[in-house]
C-alpha cells in the first residue's frame, strides 16, 4: 500500500524535486517506508512515489519504476493477489525473464509492456490505483480497480494538470488555488460523502472504479482522449446471474474454494498481517479461514467502549478464544475517541462523515502497534444481503403502498411532532408496521423512517431516501449553492433482478465504493496501515452474485451462505444475534462532551460570512437536537464535519 502524486506544468517543471518532495509529505503516512520522484523536462510531466513495502522489501520495489524497454513509467498503489500467476504466465509467454525481483508492480510493468493496459488490467486480481507514463506516444494513462479500494484524483488547477491518491497533496502544488464544488457540497451533506466523479473542489475529480482515463500530453498541457471501462459491474452482475447455481450445496462449494483462494492470496506479505475482528458474521469467517490456513496464531484486533450499548467487544473475544488467535482487545474510553475528532479533516482530504470513521482509526491504530497488513470483512454486507433494509424495505412498503401520498404526509407529520424521548412509548400503525416487518427495537427509528413517508413513492425512492438524510437539502443551502439535482447518484434497476438484488446492487454502486470503502482506506492509511478485503475478490463476488435470493436470505436473516460456511467453524451460538453497526453515541456527545466543540463551529458569524449554509436552518437543527424535541445527530454530524473541514482548509 502506497501513495502517489504528479503533475504536468510549463511553469513548475524547474523546482520539480522541491515540489514533488512537498507535495508527497502531504501523504508521508501512505508509504513512509521509502521516497522516489521521476520528470521529465521536455514533456513537463513529474512524478513522486511513497512507499509502504508490503511485497519486495529490496530496492527492487522502488518506485516510479521504469519498464525494461525505457517506455513506461509506472506509479503503482495498490496489491495484485495472483501476481505470482502472472509472472509464471509471463515467463511462459514470454520468458523465461530475468526479473529485477519480486514486486507485483514489475510484473504489472511487464505485462503492460507486452499486451497493453487494458488487457493487463482484465488478468488482475486486486485492489490498485495506477499512474503509467508512456515515453513514445507522450500518453498518461490513470486508472482504478474494479470495486474503487483504492483513491484516485485527477484535474485541472487552471493550466496544471493534477493527479494522485489524495487531494492533501493538490493542496501543496503551488499554484493550487480551486474553488469548492457547490454540487459537491449539497451532495455531501445529503450523503455524508462526495460522490465521484466530483471532489470538493471545482474542476478535481474522482476515478470511477473499474475506468482507465487516458491524456495526451502536449506542450504541457494534458488533455483526456479517452474513457474506457475495462470492467463493467452492472455487465458482470448480470453475466453471474445468467449462470445461477442449481443447488445451494453447488452454491456453498463454489463459495467456499473462492474465499479459500482468495484469503490464502492476501496472507501473502513480506512484513507482519492480521484481522480486524468485531465478533460478526462477515470478520469472523475471515480470520476463521485466516486461521486455518495459518500454522501458528493469527493476530486479530478489537475494541470496545465503555458505554455497553455500543461496545462489541466481548463477541469477538469469544470467536477468538474458540478460534486460538492472538487476540487484542482495547477498551477506549469516551476522551480517546473524542481526541479523534479534531484530526478528521487531515485523516479524510475531504468532507467525510460517516461517524463510524472514529472507531476505525482507532482498530487501525491499535492493529498498526503489531502488524503491517489486515483483513476485514468488508463487503460481505453487500454481496450476500447482509443489510437490514434488504428484509423490510420491501415489507414495509407494501404496507404503506396503499395508503394515499396525502394521508401519508399527514401520518408522517404527526409522527415527527413527538418527542424523541416519546417516540417509543406510542402506539402507531407505523410501529406496528415496523414491527410486521422485522424491527424490534425502534429507538428513533421511528422518527427516520415516519419522515421517508412524506416523500417516497417507489422501491427505488425508499431506497434513495433512506441513503439520505434529507428530502430537501437546499432548505440548508443558501441561493449559490443550492443542488439542482442529485444526478451523481441514481439508482438504475438492472433487468431480471429482484428489487432486493437491485438494493444490493445500489449498495455496491455507491454506498461500499463512496462510504465504506473511503472510511477504511483513509483511516487505516492515516496510521500507516494496509486492509484487505478478501469478500471483493472478483471471483468471490462472481459467487455471491449466482446465489439465488432465497439462497441469500431466509426471512429476516441475510447472508445465509456466510452463515452455513462459518457453522463449520464456530458455534452458531458465537454469532447469531441481531446485527449492529460499528457505531458510537455521537448524538448524545453531541450533547456532552463534544458540545463546547460544536458551538464553536458554529459560531453565527463564520457560517454568515462563509455564505454556504442558512444559519437559521443550523441553529435550529442544533436547538431542536441538544432539547430532545427531535434526533438530528446524522445532519449535524455532516454539518459539523463540514464545517470542521473548512476551518481546516482556511488554514492551509
Amino acid at each position: 500500500m502506497c501513495g502517489f502524486v504528479g503533475y504536468v506544468s510549463q511553469n513548475h517543471s524547474k523546482n520539480s524535486d522541491e515540489n514533488l518532495r512537498r507535495m508527497s509529505k502531504k501523504i508521508l503516512s501512505r508509504g513512509p517506508d521509502d521516497y522516489g520522484s521521476w520528470s521529465d523536462p521536455n514533456a513537463g510531466i513529474n512524478l513522486a512515489f511513497r512507499r509502504l513495502a508490503i511485497i519486495d522489501l529490496t530496492k527492487a520495489g522502488h518506485q516510479p519504476m521504469e519498464s525494461k524497454s525505457g517506455r513506461y513509467i509506472i506509479v503503482f498503489n495498490g496489491e495484485i493477489y495472483n501476481y505470482s500467476l502472472l509472472k509464471k504466465e509471463a515467463d511462459k509467454n514470454f520468458g523465461p525473464i530475468a526479473w529485477n525481483g519480486r514486486s507485483d508492480t514489475e510484473v504489472l510493468l511487464f505485462l503492460i509492456e507486452m499486451i497493453g493496459l487494458e488487457a493487463t488490467l482484465k488478468k488482475c486480481i486486486g485492489m490498485f490505483s495506477i499512474g503509467v507514463w508512456d515515453r513514445k506516444d507522450s500518453l498518461l494513462h490513470i486508472a482504478r480497480d474494479r470495486f474503487g479500494e483504492k483513491p484516485l484524483y485527477y484535474g485541472w488547477s487552471k493550466k496544471d494538470f493534477l493527479f494522485g491518491s489524495d487531494l492533501s497533496s493538490f493542496k501543496a502544488f503551488p499554484a493550487f488555488n480551486n474553488e469548492l464544488c457547490p454540487k459537491a457540497i449539497g451532495l455531501f451533506l445529503n450523503y455524508s460523502y462526495v460522490p465521484a466523479p466530483y471532489s470538493i473542489y471545482k474542476d478535481i475529480f474522482k476515478v470511477q472504479p473499474g475506468h482507465i482515463i487516458s491524456f495526451k500530453i502536449q506542450n504541457t498541457h494534458a488533455e483526456i482522449i479517452s474513457s474506457t471501462k475495462y470492467w463493467d459491474l452492472k455487465g458482470s452482475i448480470t453475466d453471474s446471474k445468467n449462470q445461477k447455481f442449481h443447488s445451494e450445496e453447488e452454491g456453498l462449494a463454489d463459495l467456499k474454494i473462492s474465499l479459500t483462494n482468495s484469503i490464502k492470496s492476501q496472507m501473502v506479505s513480506d512484513v507482519p498481517i492480521g484481522a480486524f475482528l468485531s465478533g460478526g458474521i462477515d470478520s469472523s469467517l475471515i480470520t476463521a479461514m485466516m486461521q486455518e490456513q495459518s500454522g501458528i496464531p493469527i493476530q486479530t484486533y478489537t475494541i470496545g467502549f465503555e458505554d455497553k450499548q455500543f461496545d462489541e467487544s466481548v463477541f469477538a473475544k469469544e470467536v477468538a478464544d474458540f478460534l486460538g488467535t492472538n487476540h487484542t482487545e482495547v477498551i477506549l474510553s469516551e476522551t480517546d475517541a473524542l481526541n479523534v475528532v479534531p484530526n478528521l479533516p487531515a485523516i479524510y482530504s475531504e468532507p467525510f462523515a460517516d461517524s463510524s470513521q472514529i472507531p476505525t482509526f482507532l482498530v487501525s491504530q491499535i492493529a498498526k502497534r503489531d502488524v503491517t497488513v489486515a483483513l476485514s470483512g468488508d463487503g460481505g454486507d453487500e454481496l450476500f444481503g447482509g443489510y437490514n433494509r434488504y428484509f423490510w424495505g420491501q415489507k414495509m412498503w407494501k404496507k404503506v403502498n396503499w395508503i394515499p401520498f396525502s394521508s401519508r404526509k399527514l401520518i408522517a407529520k404527526s409522527i415527527n411532532a413527538i418527542p424523541v424521548k416519546l417516540v417509543d412509548k406510542t402506539e402507531s400503525m407505523l410501529k406496528q408496521i415496523l414491527k410486521e416487518s422485522g424491527i424490534t427495537q425502534l429507538n428513533n427509528k421511528l422518527h427516520k423512517l415516519s419522515s421517508r413517508l412524506e416523500y417516497i413513492h417507489s422501491q427505488e425512492s425508499l431506497y434513495s431516501s433512506l441513503c439520505t438524510e434529507w428530502n430537501n437539502v437546499n432548505c440548508l443551502l443558501n441561493d449559490k449553492y443550492q443542488l439542482k439535482d442529485n444526478s451523481a447518484v441514481r439508482f438504475h434497476n438492472i433487468a431480471g433482478l429482484s428489487d432486493i438484488e437491485n438494493m444490493m446492487f445500489w449498495d455496491i454502486d455507491s454506498y461500499l465504493k463512496e462510504d465504506i470503502l473511503t472510511k477504511v482506506d483513509r483511516a487505516a492509511m492515516a496510521n500507516s496501515l494496509e486492509t484487505r478485503a478478501p469478500f471483493l475478490d472478483i471471483t468471490v463476488a462472481k459467487s455471491a452474485w449466482r446465489f439465488k435470493e432465497n439462497f441469500l436470505i431466509d426471512g429476516f436473516k441475510g447472508k445465509m451462505p456466510l452463515r452455513k460456511i462459518l457453522e463449520s467453524y464456530v458455534p452458531r451460538k458465537l454469532f447469531e444475534r441481531p446485527k449492529s453497526g460499528f457505531g458510537i453515541p455521537i448524538g448524545s456527545w453531541l450533547r456532552g462532551p463534544l458540545k463546547g466543540w460544536a458551538l464553536s463551529l458554529l459560531n453565527e458569524n463564520e457560517i454568515r460570512n462563509e455564505g454556504i449554509l442558512k444559519y437559521e436552518t443550523v441553529i435550529k437543527l442544533w436547538e431542536d437536537h441538544i432539547n430532545f424535541r427531535y434526533d438530528n445527530t446524522v445532519k449535524l454530524w455532516n454539518i459539523l464535519v463540514f464545517r470542521s473541514w473548512m476551518v481546516d482548509n482556511n488554514k492551509n
